[in-house]
Order: structure tokens, then C-alpha cells, then sequence
């Protein structure tokens, strides 16, 4: 691992000089939860999307069920529905730019069961995930709608505060087709996700990331996503796994070539930051524990040496829990995760691995 960098002065001064994307509310669903006047704020300066739009490659889609990833985010996090009524229910945060209101989510679903309905959208372009619909997949009940997570099936501490991860099970799976701003073609785009890397298996297919619009596989370079898990069908690493790699369509890579690349480890931490990142004939992968230190890269270099990749043809639907044709054998436990217009330095995604840690995951 890398030295855990030192926040760069203009990452300092962001909030100050408001480069921060003020969001409204109203934009969204529901109405949050209001703020216990004795509510703590996180202690990163700056969070994820405010660093992004500092080096010029802003969010264009912010998921989290945990905390808010602008400083300036009031919003929702996430939807429950209960079993008892049907009845749904917001889930903001315990104050500006701060963690998940878990407290209203164990009121809410007292003495009944809920699940997690909607992934809310904080960057305000609406790209919010719901219930994956079917797709092109084969598989056993592919004709139907995924199955949604059960909200209390991953819970977790982070800054002190209880809160909840996505857990996906096998036929689970989260979609959004019609999205704004994502890229599309050859574009750049980065995206992370804090994920539980002890949390996994060897279907298909853990991702989050960009996808196909119609849910059926196009063809190769369709996709650009961050994989997590430890199948071996199309790419694999060092060790036995779990990897983190792209799915890029018809194929996971973990590096140019279409199969074994020994640059890519077997990565595990209980909570870990996982990164894809890709542009014009250009792409890598990055990693590294969300709860200390820095990211290492595994692969940085050209697109695979495989025909259909360069230059990509991104749809830019966005998935979470399943493959592009909605293929969900996987499984896997989502935290947060995000999206970039452009392609970000590694400066910029090591300071936003410096305000993952500083959240707290775990403690």
C-alpha cells in the first residue's frame, strides 16, 4: 500500500469557496428525516463529489446508503418499504453532509421486515437505482424482476453510527436505464465503490458501474464497470481471489490481456475501496482498504488486446449487483459508490481514499 496522502490545499479550501454542488431537496422523493440538534458531522473536510468537482471531474451519479457524499447533501439516502403495510419510508441523514439516519430506519421497520426500494442519487441529475427489471439473462427466473435487499441484512458502524449496507443475495439486483450525464461511446468516466471484501462469490456478476440501456448484452465494450468476486470464466489475478476487476461486457478483465494477468491480487479487507477508470484506449484498476491507507494500482495501460474494446461503446445505463444482461448469481455488499464525468488523476482518487477512511467504516 501507498503512504495515505495529505489533503491538497485547494481540497482544503473547497467548501469555502463553494465549489461544492448545492443540492436541493425537491429534486428527490420524499422528504429526510430532520437533524437531532446533538448530531456530530463527519470529520472529512471535504467528501467524495466536492473532491471530484474540485479537479474538474464532477459526479454525475452519488449512491450511499451509509452517509452523504457532498458536504452540503441534506437529502435522502435511501428508500425502505415494510411488509406490514407497504408502507415507504426516506432515509436522510442525521445532519448536512453527515451519516445515515439508521434510527429512523429501526423505527420505521419495527416488528416487521423492510426492503431497500431505492438507491437515491445525491449529485441532483435524478440517476437514482431501483428494482432491476428483466433482462437478456437465461438463467433460472430470468423473466422476472430482481429481487430488492433486505434493509437490515448488512449492518455496519461508520463515524460511531450505526448504519446499513446493500446486501445483495443471489437475484438481486438494482438498475437504472434511463440515466443523465453518465458517459456514454469512448467518453471518460471514473467510478469507486466501498464494498465488504469478505462478502462475495464466483457468479455473475457483482458490479456497479456503467451498463447497457436495454439490459441485454450488446457486444463487447458495452460496459465499463467495477466487478468484485472471484470467478474465473473470463479474467482473473494473483492468488485465489476475491479481484477487483472491469466488466467491460463479454468479458471480466483484470488487466490487457483476456485472462490471467498477475498484476491484479487477491484483495480482501473487510471494508475496501474499489476503483475502474477508463478513456480513450486507457483504462486502470485500483484498490486498497477503505479504512486506512492508500490505493494501490493494479492495472493502468491500454484497453484489452481483445477486438470490440477500443474504442468502447458505454450505454450508460447504471448497475449495481448484477451484469449488464442482468445476469444475478452474484453476491456481494454495497456501501457507497459514485460515477465521474471525465477521466480522474490519481491525485484526485487518492484524496477521495483519504475521506473514505476519515469516515470511520468500522468504528
Amino acid at each position: 500500500m501507498t503512504v495515505r496522502p495529505q489533503l491538497r490545499p485547494w481540497q482544503r479550501a473547497l467548501l469555502a469557496t463553494g465549489a461544492a454542488a448545492a443540492l436541493s431537496v425537491g429534486v428527490l422523493t420524499g422528504t429526510a428525516p430532520a437533524a437531532p440538534a446533538t448530531s456530530p458531522t463527519p470529520a472529512a473536510a471535504s467528501l467524495p463529489c466536492d473532491l471530484y468537482a474540485a479537479a474538474g471531474t464532477p459526479c454525475v451519479a452519488a449512491h450511499s446508503t451509509t452517509r452523504a457524499l457532498y458536504a452540503s447533501y441534506n437529502g435522502p439516502l435511501y428508500q425502505v418499504r415494510r411488509a406490514s403495510d407497504n408502507a415507504t419510508r426516506d432515509i436522510g441523514v442525521l445532519s448536512r453532509g453527515g451519516y445515515a439516519n439508521a434510527a429512523a430506519q429501526d423505527s420505521f421497520c419495527a416488528r416487521t421486515t423492510c426492503l431497500i426500494t431505492v438507491v437515491y442519487d445525491q449529485s441532483g441529475r435524478n440517476n437514482r437505482l431501483t428494482q432491476a427489471p428483466p433482462g437478456g439473462f437465461s438463467g433460472p427466473a430470468a423473466g422476472g424482476y430482481d429481487n430488492l435487499a433486505n434493509a437490515t441484512a448488512a449492518p455496519t458502524t461508520i463515524g460511531g453510527h450505526k448504519a446499513y449496507g446493500v446486501y445483495v443475495a443471489p437475484g438481486t439486483g438494482y438498475r437504472n436505464n434511463s440515466t443523465n450525464g453518465v458517459a456514454k461511446g469512448d467518453q471518460p468516466e471514473g467510478m469507486y465503490a466501498v464494498l465488504d471484501g469478505t462478502h462475495y462469490n464466483g457468479g455473475c456478476c457483482f458490479d456497479y458501474g456503467n451498463a447497457e440501456t436495454n439490459s441485454r448484452d450488446n457486444g463487447n465494450g458495452t460496459m465499463e464497470a467495477i466487478y468484485f468476486g472471484n470467478i474465473k470464466v473470463w479474467g482473473y489475478g494473483s492468488g485465489n481471489g476475491p479481484w477487483i476487476m472491469a466488466d467491460l461486457e463479454n468479458g471480466l478483465f483484470s488487466g490487457v490481456n483476456q485472462h490471467y494477468n498477475a498484476g491484479d491480487p487477491s484483495i480482501s479487507h473487510r471494508y475496501l475501496t474499489a476503483v475502474v477508470k477508463g478513456e480513450s484506449n486507457h483504462w486502470a484498476i485500483r484498490g486498497g482498504n477503505a479504512q486506512s491507507g492508500g490505493l494501490s494500482t493494479f492495472y493502468s495501460g491500454t484497453r484489452p488486446n481483445v477486438a470490440g474494446y477500443n474504442p468502447m461503446k458505454k450505454e450508460g445505463a447504471i448497475i449495481l449487483g448484477i451484469g449488464g444482461d442482468n445476469s444475478h448469481s452474484s453476491a456481494g455488499t454495497f456501501y457507497e459508490g459514485v460515477m465521474t464525468s471525465g477521466y480522474p488523476s490519481d491525485a484526485t482518487e487518492n484524496a477521495v481514499q483519504a475521506s473514505v477512511a476519515a469516515a470511520g467504516y468500522g468504528k
